[in-house]
């Protein structure tokens, strides 16, 4: 028999490279090399713990990647820690207090005649001067330093300590996980506590959600997501579902845990159910208040659960609403474009034209609204085969049900939109409209256009060459209607007729905003790279209207003989015209006495093909152009737009929500203009501190990739902890900061 071979390494360590690995326990802690105990260390010596993480990196026994994993600090701190053991050995390692060793301490007149100092208007350093103190002792002495509960300076005497050397608060975390103050030391990667009772609670359908219990923590995974919050607030995402849905089912994940986990993964580009799978359960867990992050299979039963109530057009208006609310100033320019999700699946969907692909293929259409910046704000289901001028009129009630009864806005779309008729409804229920002119125009003359200049709200200026008309449309049935028309120049000489109800704006104003309809379509593009917007979020069919009139594929047969006919009389006509001059040429040769008999078989052809085309026409106007769906495709299905009207709600919150952060960091980052939503990213990806004070959830993020961007972070971090926002279902208000990084708090 063949004996086993033995593990190098106990079943409990945590491999550490190829050959090492690391067992931890209350006792202390051993490090194995290819199965030996190489080293150790007691509980509580930090020395000896950071001596044996060095020595494993400079006895090339294992990389610092690997290192700083297995022993739970980042590959700063590790480097750190290795400079320190170079430059003085063991005594490197080992934590000292910073700043002077002997602390002076403030006296009651040194405070109050810094505090009259500052109120003369005089500069820390002015008052350090006068004073014989250092600056961050001035900052003391003016109540200027976050102090940790239990140590707060007093008139009578204060510490005279330095600013730490990064810049952070007193009572931070540091890069090994622990604090500055005694009794405040933070598990690093802290593990959440299980929640078996609720759990238990849940399974026996007695628990109606389990509540918000944070897990404090140092260097804890995608903390940043958490940076999100403010932003959320504004889209008011949550409370649109509350409102149209009430709560799920009793069980451990509720409304809330589902919603920030649907977001979370939105955010952290994998935004559909399975992206559950790829991420660590107990990452996101303790962003969520929780033991664990819920899985695909409970993440697919919520939304299941909430697409049976049928609400989704409702669960758009009220996210639609909230969108108002918040940012009402945007809404005074609507923009109204199609979308097609393409479809590669083995069901009989319908065909659309798909613009992008230049095809006809198997997809479902969407109707998509955003406001006067191109953020999305609501989308509707279209109905298969319909134009973008009957989709206009059939959201009329939903944008002004949105609007309020009395408030104008003007309404922007494409060439499909082109339509007299809409053009008048649209008017008539109080909209203006701005749209491409369809069809032929009449050029006007070089010599009547003139150049303009607009500047936008980003301040750019933008120079067009612009000409100005008056078109009327005929209407049926109705006076005719007037339009302003505005020709632009393009390149090449080439007119661009623009139509608008708009008197008031200026004609180069009418052409930038026309032009902006184009970052919808950035839109469209950027959620399909980032949000799935394209994804298949239910494999779910229902059956087509079986009584909805579609195209009859007979009317084409019958157009195509009509066509053959005509194509068969023009050449019999042409064989008797030829027949007729090969008469006329025998009849002018010497002995025909003047006469010849024209071809009778060319003036039979002639009357069958007059025949055909008679009867080819009698067919095609007896046969229907349209039937209903169950005579043509009895087996057609369309897909169940309910689920996906749910994601397409969490995913535009969350689209929403990160250009928000992204136009708050544009004064503070000079990149802005190209880099802004890479920072926000990669922003959503960093670790961070976790730690609560009385009512205050501190989030510390670590530093980012480079020393600008913590700088641009550390700015949005001040914005976002001035909206003081509570997390959800709790009275935990969020502060933010970066750690190395002092904000303007």
């Amino acid at each position: 028999m063949t004996q086993a071979v033995l593990p190098l390494l106990p079943a409990e360590a945590v491999p550490i490279g190829p050959v090492a690995g690391l067992v931890e326990g209350p006792e202390g802690g051993v490090v194995f090399v290819c199965g030996m105990a190489t080293f150790a260390f007691d509980a509580g010596d930090e020395v000896g713990r950071r001596l044996a993480a060095v020595q494993l990196v400079t006895t090339d026994i294992a990389s610092a990647v690997t290192v700083a994993e297995g022993f739970g600090v980042s590959v700063e701190t590790l480097w750190r820690w290795r400079r320190r053991f170079d430059a003085d050995g063991v005594g490197g390692l080992m934590t000292a207090k910073t700043g002077p060793k002997g602390p002076r301490k403030l006296t009651g007149r040194i405070i109050k005649r810094a505090r009259e100092l500052d109120e003369q208007g005089r500069s820390l350093a002015a008052i350090g001067e006068a004073l014989g103190i250092s600056v961050s002792t001035v900052r003391v002495a003016l109540g200027r330093v976050n102090s940790a509960p239990g140590r707060q300076a007093t008139d009578a005497t204060a510490d005279d300590d330095p600013e730490p050397e990064d810049g952070c608060d007193v009572d931070r975390v540091d890069d090994e996980g622990g604090t500055d103050q005694p009794g405040a030391t933070l598990a690093v990667v802290a593990i959440p506590a299980p929640r078996i009772v609720e759990r238990a609670l849940a399974r026996a359908g007695e628990l109606v959600e389990a509540p918000v219990v944070f897990t404090e923590g140092a260097h804890l995974p995608l903390a940043g997501l958490l940076l999100i919050l403010p932003a959320l607030a504004a889209t008011g995402l949550i409370g649109a579902f509350e409102t149209t849905y009430g709560r799920l089912r009793n069980g451990f994940y509720g409304m809330r845990a589902t919603l920030l986990m649907l977001l979370f993964l939105a955010l952290l580009r994998d935004p559909r159910a399975e992206g559950a799978t790829r991420i660590r359960p107990a990452d996101l867990g303790r962003l969520l208040g929780l033991d664990r992050a819920p899985e695909v299979k409970t993440l697919r039963r919520k939304l299941a659960e909430l697409a049976e109530h049928r609400r989704g057009a409702t669960l758009q208006a009220a996210l639609a609403a909230a969108h108002m609310r918040a940012r009402p100033e945007a809404l005074g320019f609507l923009h109204v474009d199609g979308h097609t999700r393409v479809y590669s699946g083995t069901r009989d969907l319908p065909k659309t034209h798909i613009a992008r692909m230049h095809l006809a293929a198997h997809a479902s259409a969407e109707t998509w609204v955003a406001d006067a910046n191109a953020d999305p704000v609501l989308v509707v289901t279209a109905l298969p085969g319909a134009s973008l001028a009957s989709e206009l009129l059939r959201l009329l009630p939903q944008l002004r049900a949105l609007l309020g009864p009395d408030r104008r806005a003007t309404v922007i779309f494409d060439r499909g939109g082109w339509s007299p008729a809409t053009f008048a409804a649209l008017l008539e229920a109080g909209f203006d409209i701005l749209t491409y002119r369809k069809g032929p125009f009449d050029p006007l003359p070089a010599q009547a256009f003139a150049e303009h200049t607009y500047t936008d709200p980003d301040g750019d200026t933008r120079d067009y060459t612009l000409a100005e008309t008056t078109v009327t449309l005929p209407l049926p049935d109705a006076h005719p209607m007037s339009l302003r028309q505005i020709h632009r120049l393009a390149g090449g000489g080439v007119q661009i007729p623009i139509l608008t109800s708009r008197t008031d704006l200026p004609a180069a104003a009418v052409c930038w905003r026309l032009a902006a309809r184009w970052r919808q379509e950035n839109y469209f593009k950027y959620a399909r790279e980032h949000f799935a917007l394209d994804g298949l979020d239910s494999y779910v069919a229902i059956t087509d209207d079986p009584t909805r009139l579609v195209p009859n594929p007979a009317k084409k047969h019958t157009r195509a003989a009509i066509d053959t006919a005509r194509a068969e009389l023009d050449d019999a006509e042409n064989r008797l015209s030829t027949a007729i001059d090969d008469a006329a040429a025998r009849a002018r040769q010497p002995g025909s006495g003047g006469s010849a008999d024209v071809d009778p078989a060319a003036m039979h052809t002639l009357a069958e093909a007059r025949d055909q085309l008679d009867q080819a026409v009698a067919e095609s106007r007896t046969t229907p152009s349209h039937l209903p769906l169950a005579q043509v495709r009895p087996d057609a299905a369309l897909l169940d737009e309910e689920r996906k009207l749910l994601t397409h709600a969490i995913r535009m919150a969350a689209y929403n929500a990160e250009t928000t952060l992204a136009r708050m960091i544009r004064p503070h980052y000079a990149r802005a203009e190209h880099e802004a939503r890479a920072l926000i990213r990669e922003a959503m990806t960093l670790s961070g501190d976790l730690q609560i004070t009385g009512d205050t959830v501190h989030l510390r993020l670590d530093p980012a990739s480079a020393p600008r961007r913590s700088r641009a972070l550390t700015a949005l971090c001040d914005q976002l902890t001035a909206t003081e926002t509570i997390y959800p279902d709790t009275e935990l208000k969020i502060a933010y900061s970066v750690k190395g990084h002092r904000g303007s708090s």
